[in-house]
């Protein structure tokens, strides 16, 4: 149908072209499956091969609500559900997917090179805390500069607040936050104005609390193999596969999403011959360019191997993915901006203006090298052959404000000296930048780990947390544990709401001035820098450091080539001698910063200053 988008399942419910709908689930672990349709009693569904079940009805519309009843009387929503009309526990609903009708259907994306990412949960980034809410903030997105808007994780979890991770129905849109065809609309405005929008998607768990998986197919998982949330996803069953793969293919198809984050692929367990990541990559890539030439879809991955196998570039295209958050250079930025160099951080520290030099140039810090912090595990592959937009960068996000205990950004963090020299380097840089919402003004509101859990599952979540953090000096007291925020209390999640009124009050203003001069620099003159680097070998980049804290980073671009030297240091710098001809000034943090440096002058405590040569 023109301007109608219907991604096809071989799972859950499907209403024919007759008006009638199928039902389809896979339940191997038992022998029978009824299903219940608007509270009328069950009817049995047929058993097919390899644990397939399947019913017809002519009595099931758009806007009936269906369970599936196990033969112990247990009823459990679609794990396929388009939409869940009464939170996880309850019944699923029949979904016409073909109802919104499309007013960009033509909209092929934007190439990977534009890209700056605004990375936001729908709950607290507006006072409502709904799709409607994003939607009608995103001329200010518009205006901010960014291109793409990236959504926390929506799937449906239990409850009416959750930051993300906890989603159990993968295909239904949380109710909270709007209907199907709320966030169809969000898409398809963001389109509208130019912007692209990403989903985070989930799949090394589900959430602990509504996923009944387990009841009817309990070989969705593998007991034997764990992650950090329990049993790991089974993926060398070729159904679970296919799930994910589905999942993958429906928000891109159907929600006409222009990319998608896939969390912590590290958590993955895949021994199959063909790895799920590399399968979905593959399968995503031919269905959407045999059906869409033309258009514009990314993937980007966390994934704290480092494993730059998974970005290789083909034919000047990306074999699999796109690239990857790239946690390492954050580390480095929030050290240098705060001096933070407890746990994980520790790995950064020492030799810290190295490290930045060492994650501009060439992508991962860690490529094969021995982590202190790790006991001396070898991390990471070589990743220097990779052009620089394999890599998105970032000075805070979700995961590195939330897992905080008090869910501090870095404007808490950190001196504006400081901040205003990083922030020059990583949003001009040739990496993808990722802005975390409210960082374009310096929020000071924080975001924490919320959740909406109740009785023993609320208590374990809070104990848990506070556990986490008992091997942190500043918590060894239990006294101090006591005061991180409890997740389930529903002031934690209305504290993590941002500001907007802060944008017009100094110094928030002043920063949100300096991001959109930034912002604009980059889309006129990096942009067309980075056209055509998406090979192998194409805009690598080298390093030098001078003293400990003078650098100078150099790229080959096929636009040019671009020059960072930059002062990381409370201090002034002295260079041995003046640059070489450095060509043509683009940005400067402070003013006189370039002529210090080509005059042999010292360079002012964090200054930097970007050249270019075509």
């Amino acid at each position: 149908m023109q301007n109608r988008f219907i991604h096809d399942m071989r799972f859950g419910a499907h209403v024919g072209a007759d008006g009638g709908t199928r039902f389809r689930l896979w339940a191997p672990s038992v022998e029978k499956i009824g299903i219940e349709i608007d509270g009328r009693a069950p009817i049995a569904m047929t058993q097919l091969a390899d644990g397939w079940f399947e019913a017809k009805s002519d009595a099931a519309p758009t806007g009936s609500r269906y369970s599936f009843v196990l033969p112990d009387g247990l009823r459990v929503p679609d794990p396929a559900s388009r939409r869940q009309a009464e939170d996880v526990h309850g019944p699923s609903m029949v979904v016409d997917p073909g109802s919104y009708v499309w007013s960009t259907r033509d909209w092929q994306g934007r190439p990977w090179e534009e890209t700056v990412l605004y990375e936001l949960h729908v709950g607290t980034f507006s006072a409502e805390g709904t799709f409607e809410g994003v939607r009608q903030r995103l001329d200010h997105l518009v205006d901010l500069g960014v291109t793409a808007v990236e959504l926390m994780p929506i799937s449906d979890f239990p409850g009416t607040r959750n930051w993300g991770y906890d989603g159990v129905l993968h295909f239904a849109p949380d109710a909270v936050y709007g209907t199907p065809d709320d966030l169809k609309r969000l898409v398809d405005e963001a389109h509208a104005r130019g912007l692209t929008i990403f989903l985070d998607v989930v799949y090394n768990h589900f959430g602990p609390d509504g996923n009944y998986l387990n009841a009817y197919a309990a070989g969705f998982f593998d007991p034997d193999v764990h992650t950090p949330w329990g049993s790991a996803v089974n993926y060398a069953a070729r159904p679970v596969r296919d799930f994910v793969i589905e999942n993958a293919l429906y928000w891109l198809r159907e929600y006409r999403f222009d990319g998608l984050r896939f969390d912590a692929v590290d958590q993955i367990r895949d021994a199959s011959a063909e790895h799920l990541l590399e399968e979905l990559a593959a399968t995503v890539r031919s269905r959407l360019t045999a059906e869409e030439p033309g258009r514009h879809v990314h993937l980007v991955l966390e994934n704290d191997r480092n494993q730059a196998a998974l970005l290789e570039r083909s034919a000047g295209r990306p074999k699999y993915y796109d690239a990857q958050w790239d946690d390492d250079i954050h580390h480095v930025y929030q050290h240098l901006a705060s001096g933070e160099a407890g746990g994980y951080y520790a790995d950064y520290a020492d030799h810290a203006v190295e490290r930045l030099g060492k994650a501009l140039a060439t992508g991962f810090v860690y490529q094969g090298d021995p982590s202190a912090y790790r006991h001396g595990e070898i991390r990471g592959e070589p990743s220097g052959h990779l052009p620089p937009t394999s890599f998105v960068a970032f000075i805070q996000n979700h995961d590195q404000v939330g897992n905080r205990a008090f869910g501090e950004r870095i404007d808490m963090l950190a001196g504006t000296a400081e901040l205003h020299a990083l922030t020059s380097i990583y949003l001009l840089a040739p990496q993808i930048p990722l802005i975390f919402m409210g960082e374009e003004w310096g929020s000071r509101r924080p975001f924490l780990f919320f959740t909406d859990f109740h009785d023993e599952l609320a208590d374990a979540v809070r104990e848990g947390r506070r556990r986490e953090f008992a091997r942190f000096p500043q918590f060894a007291d239990p006294v101090a544990r006591a005061h991180i925020p409890d997740p389930n209390d529903p002031s934690t999640f209305a504290t993590s709401k941002l500001d907007w009124d802060e944008r017009a009050t100094d110094p928030h203003d002043g920063r949100l001035a300096h991001v959109k001069e930034l912002l604009r620099l980059r889309r006129d003159r990096i942009v067309p820098l980075l056209r055509g680097a998406n090979a192998d070998g194409q805009g690598g980049g080298s390093f030098s450091v001078e003293g400990m804290n003078g650098l100078q980073v150099s790229w080959r671009l096929p636009g040019g080539a671009l020059t960072l030297t930059a002062n990381l240091s409370p201090d002034e710098w002295s260079r041995s001698s003046p640059a070489d001809d450095p060509g043509e000034l683009l940005y400067e943090s402070r003013p006189g910063t370039a002529d210090a440096l080509s005059g042999g002058r010292p360079v002012a405590p964090w200054s930097v200053a970007w050249m270019v040569r075509r």
